[in-house]
């Protein structure tokens, strides 16, 4: 008797000690990292556990969360076994109705009751329809009123019959019309009652006296072991998906000012099937779902492509192949009987700047943006816009004009430094003296040390372009036919200040050797010989203008025409 309360005893320690019941413990989001695809959500929870293994339980997890990117720290005297994330399905529980206030129970019956009732009343109606219906089919095909036998030989009794026939025909009608009426009408009622029946039943299960939730549960589990009774704190963090944010920029200047106010914004979204109430958000220039593996370069096999070659009969070989001439170009290129030519090409793969409330986080391939202002984002896929930072940019402002395309004069602002500022590709608004301007793109990506945001048209500056016929001449040298062009190009200040205006014009360039183009006359401006561009950069004070010339010359083989030379 003693051994086997002993045995008991030992048992119920053991039971104590490893298995221990799950425990499902309380957790919120304490912030949320933001990508371009997907967003870092990180966790906070309490636990308390007695000695032995125990399965500790996280409820209210997303839906769309990666597993792969699962992390569970802990703290106290405690061994984390395994984490992992699934979905729990409750079994359905017979929900009672004594904790239902008693007129949604009495409806309920009543409801039920009824419906019962008139489930029946329908069947009654529907079964005297099929009984007349039935009769109507066996009166219309009989052989009488369908004139088959000896009725047609007699008048007075087609006459009676056509008459019974009437009469029987519009009583049957008469009949199934009002049956159908009423059939109808319970019908519509019937679907009133089941619709206020799943309504009050809506009702029932949303008031359970448990409080469970009825739906799948996504959850986090994890398996910790301790040697004694522990208390302490969890840190989960996971990878959703269907959130993100996209960038959108304000770019506000004065011309008073030599700077550019930019204003960052993030327009976050997010649809994991939980709401963020009141949580810090970090904007991350991340992508965790773009290929982060490095290409690899394959050998590229160059070879010969194969023309087999005959040496008798070709110009037969040429006709039958519809290709007349083919071997006989072969021989011209030095390709004889019996040579073979093959090509085969295999495919180859291919400074911390900072808002009121934000702090720039650099690393080495994104950027991050911890905002401290909390944010309240609604699983629901709508759009909150996010400041990131306000910051202003120097600026040098300058005037441009491009005469050959456009006689204009264009505000253009002159920003450096971007590379610093951690922006990605997005559209950007432009105010101007306080009105808005239109859209720009800004692309930091671009190799280009400085980024020119062009602001609109200056209707004061005065632009005229004029070609010299005076200076414009063709004339022969020799084998060679030499053209002179000559333009002029006039910029007039009204403005009551001065300015400065960068002139942009171009000569042609060649690639062919037999062309030769000269630049005799450029007006102290500068000229990139590899693209033809020529550059003026001209400081004009109030009402002041200034003629600018250049002339350039085109010399080819006099017996042959070039195109595009002005």
């Amino acid at each position: 008797m003693k051994k086997i309360v002993s045995l008991i005893c030992l048992l119920f320690i053991a039971a104590n000690i490893y298995a221990n019941d799950d425990k499902i413990v309380e957790s919120k989001i304490s912030k949320v990292t933001v990508y371009s695809q997907g967003a870092q959500v990180y966790r906070t929870a309490s636990y308390a556990v007695n000695k032995g293994v125990t399965q500790v339980i996280i409820e209210g997890i997303s839906p769309r969360i990666d597993p792969k990117s699962l992390q569970v720290k802990a703290t106290g005297n405690s061994i984390i076994l395994d984490t992992k994330y699934n979905v729990h399905y409750p079994q359905p529980e017979v929900t009672p109705l004594t904790g239902l206030p008693l007129k949604i129970r009495q409806q309920i019956t009543r409801l039920e009751d009824s419906i019962l009732n008139i489930n029946y009343d329908i069947q009654t109606y529907q079964d005297e329809i099929d009984v007349l219906n039935a009769t109507k089919n066996i009166l219309k095909n009989n052989g009488a009123m369908r004139g088959q036998g000896k009725v047609n030989d007699s008048i007075p009794l087609l006459k009676t019959a056509i008459e019974y026939y009437t009469e029987k025909m519009m009583s049957l009608n008469k009949e199934l019309q009002s049956l159908n009426r009423k059939r109808d009408r319970l019908t519509r009622e019937r679907k009133g009652m089941n619709e206020r029946l799943q309504d009050l039943r809506n009702y029932q299960e949303s008031n359970d006296l448990d409080g469970k939730p009825k739906g799948p549960i996504p959850r986090v589990v994890i398996t910790m072991k301790t040697d004694t009774y522990v208390k302490g704190n969890l840190k989960i963090s996971y990878l959703v998906g269907n959130a993100g944010w996209t960038p959108i920029y304000d770019l506000r200047s004065e011309i008073s000012n030599n700077n550019v106010n930019l204003n960052y914004k993030a327009q976050v979204y997010q649809n994991t099937g939980v709401d963020w109430t009141e949580v810090p958000l970090t904007i991350s220039t991340n992508n965790p779902y773009q290929n982060k593996t490095k290409p690899e370069l394959h050998p590229w096999y160059v070879d010969y492509r194969a023309y087999q070659v005959r040496s008798q009969d070709n110009e037969a070989a040429d006709t039958r192949s519809g290709q007349p001439g083919m071997y006989k170009k072969a021989e011209s290129l030095g390709f004889t009987s019996g040579n073979t030519v093959t090509l085969n090409n295999a495919v180859n793969a291919e400074a911390a700047y900072s808002y009121q409330f934000t702090q720039t986080i650099d690393y080495v391939i994104s950027a991050e943006f911890v905002i401290d202002l909390p944010y309240t984002i609604k699983s629901n896929n709508e759009q909150h816009m996010v400041l990131v930072k306000n910051i202003d940019i120097d600026a040098n402002y300058r005037y441009y004009t491009v005469p050959k395309h456009d006689k204009s004069a264009y505000l253009v602002a002159e920003l450096t430094k971007m590379d610093e500022l951690q922006l990605v590709p997005a559209t950007a608004n432009i105010y101007f003296d306080g009105t808005y301007m239109g859209e720009t793109y800004l692309d930091p990506t671009s190799m280009e040390d400085t980024m020119h945001l062009s602001l609109g048209k200056d209707p004061n500056i005065i632009v005229k372009r004029t070609l010299l016929e005076r200076d414009t001449k063709e004339k022969v040298v020799g084998t060679k036919m030499v053209k002179t062009y000559a333009y002029s190009i006039e910029v007039k200040n009204l403005k009551s200040k001065s300015i400065e205006l960068v002139v942009q014009d171009q000569i042609p360039v060649t690639t062919n050797t037999e062309i030769e183009i000269t630049a005799t006359e450029l007006s102290k401006g500068t000229l990139n010989k590899r693209t033809g561009m020529i550059e003026w950069k001209v400081n004009l004070k109030p009402k002041t203008s200034k003629d600018l010339e250049f002339i350039y010359e085109v010399k080819y083989d006099k017996d042959k025409n070039v195109v595009n030379a002005y």
